[in-house]
């Protein structure tokens, strides 16, 4: 999973985006693991092999930490999709 200072990072770039916290938050959910509240601790974080696979194709590496730009445009590429299938 992310260290705490990668995901202090990321938080704090993502922060500066208001446009971009509901989409932040909806991905958060998203990509929640199913009955995500019943498992300690209660956070709606994605599943740890997901994201690993997903650092993987991304960096080539599953312990990679992505960085805080490539976070925010992955944030600004799912709010035009979403934009788009609506």
């Amino acid at each position: 999973m992310l260290r705490t200072r990668a995901a202090s990072r990321i938080i704090a770039a993502v922060m500066v985006h208001p446009g971009l916290w509901v989409t932040g938050l909806r991905q958060l959910f998203r990509l929640a693991p199913k009955d995500w509240w019943r498992r300690w601790p209660p956070l709606p974080l994605p599943d740890k092999h997901y994201l690993g696979f997903r650092l993987e194709t991304a960096y080539g590496d599953a312990s990679a930490e992505p960085g805080a730009e490539d976070v925010v445009s992955y944030l600004r590429w799912c709010r035009r999709q979403t934009h788009i299938t609506r």
